[in-house]
């Protein structure tokens, strides 16, 4: 399979690194790196490329935005009704947070990870941030629910006061809290994100893949056994939020730059 770079033109990305580490690259950066359907599409394709390809032993999720990891779902697309278009049937939200891996997968933050984005860093199974990463889920702001597993994969990945209170505050965490609590493996430096991502990349690559695989097969089923439930009572909060005059409030203020009126209807 080719190591070659993607089409510049393309909004997700892909290289070879060091012979067996795989970036994938977010490039909305116009739309701050936002989901659309072009980017589900993008990253399921990837997805399903880095599995077959035997020589791929981690892949690093990367973002081309200077200051943002992504920003979430287009909101845009949302008010235009194309919400179903952000995810995908196998992955889900950008094809990518329900979708079945064996390879381990980084993310490398070095700005802003909203929203999506963030429930899209929680879908990779470790994180190196700079410390001007941060991370939220802002959801409630727009009158929305975080609907791609943020709102039980960051009760994991923090104490579960801390993360109760990002959900219902919307406020981020700035990736030094974070890592001092657990959620960021590694902490760098603005701007060194990604070099740190493919160092820790290679140090998953000189193990054996196999045992690598069947090991991090064993330890994800500790953490996701009860996750098809959870995803359940999270398509049911949605489902009562989509019902709502507020659900349609957030983004309409959203779209015409004004605060939301919401009437709790």
């Amino acid at each position: 399979m080719s190591g070659s770079p993607s089409a510049p033109d393309e909004v997700v990305r892909y290289e070879l690194r060091d012979g067996h580490t795989a970036v994938i690259t977010l490039d909305r950066p116009e739309a701050r790196n936002a989901v659309n359907g072009a980017v589900a599409a993008a990253m399921e394709a990837l997805i399903d490329r880095t599995e077959r390809d035997p020589e791929i032993r981690a892949v690093v999720l990367a973002s081309s935005h200077p200051e943002v990891f992504s920003a979430g779902a287009d909101l845009k697309e949302i008010a235009a009704g194309r919400r179903a278009g952000l995810r995908t049937e196998r992955g889900g939200f950008a094809g990518l947070v329900f979708a079945r891996r064996d390879k381990p997968w980084i993310a490398a933050v070095d700005g802003k990870a909203l929203a999506g984005g963030c429930e899209l860093v929680l879908a990779c199974d470790m994180v190196v941030a700079s410390t001007a990463a941060s991370f939220g889920l802002p959801e409630v702001l727009r009158g929305l629910v975080a609907a791609a597993g943020g709102l039980y994969r960051l009760p994991r990945v923090l104490p579960p006061n801390v993360a109760l209170e990002l959900i219902a505050t919307a406020l981020p965490i700035d990736a030094t809290r974070a890592h001092h609590f657990g959620f960021v493996n590694r902490l760098t430096a603005p701007g060194q994100a990604l070099d740190e991502a493919l160092l820790l990349a290679r140090q998953i690559g000189a193990n054996a893949p196999i045992a690598v695989r069947e090991s991090l097969r064993v330890a994800r089923a500790a953490l996701d056994r009860i996750e098809p439930e959870l995803r359940q009572r999270s398509a049911e909060a949605i489902a009562t939020v989509a019902a709502s005059d507020d659900y349609q409030e957030g983004p309409r203020a959203f779209i015409e730059k004004r605060a939301p009126r919401w009437t709790g209807r």
